[in-house]
């Protein structure tokens, strides 16, 4: 049997961009690639099936190895929402859950993100492993969820091709 413990980050930007824009660049691959998981030097292929139960997929090539990010779309409201799972296959079999919701606000958009993060218990962890183990998962993750944005910024607003 495996325990898991479940950890929620939430995360709020705005882009000096529409809302079409945004939506666009997390489900276009030429914009996926430029921004999502790593960057585009380094993720080597993007696929993209945007259908409810299609799937994606993003495998970035880093110091000679392979890291694959998957996902399947959960729903779809262009352009203002997606709820997709996201895997990361080479780690443990966690699923995911990320929700993003996209706005207009006073010419701008505002982007909601939420990533219910599954994570796989040790064996041996106590209850205070457990709680530590969870408040470091949520910590990286938020850190690499914020550096994408900032390149997703980057590229919806035009300072990056």
């Amino acid at each position: 049997m495996n325990v898991t413990s479940t950890v929620m980050i939430s995360m709020a930007r705005r882009f000096e961009a529409r809302p079409e824009r945004v939506f666009e660049a997390w489900v276009r691959p030429e914009g996926m690639k430029k921004w999502l998981f790593t960057s585009e030097a380094t993720n080597k292929l993007v696929k993209n099936d945007l259908q409810v139960g299609g799937m994606w997929e993003i495998v970035d090539h880093r110091d000679g190895t392979d890291y694959r990010a998957i996902g399947e779309y959960q729903e779809i409201r262009q352009p203002n929402k997606l709820v997709f799972t996201f895997e990361l296959p080479q780690f443990n079999n966690a699923v995911d859950i990320v929700r993003v919701t996209i706005s207009e606000v006073r010419e701008a958009t505002e982007m909601l993100f939420t990533q219910e993060i599954v994570v796989p218990h040790e064996e041996g962890w106590s209850d205070e492993d457990a709680k530590k183990n969870l408040a470091e998962f949520g910590t990286q993750t938020e850190e690499g969820w914020s550096q994408m944005f900032d390149r997703l910024k980057q590229l919806v607003e035009g300072t990056v091709n």
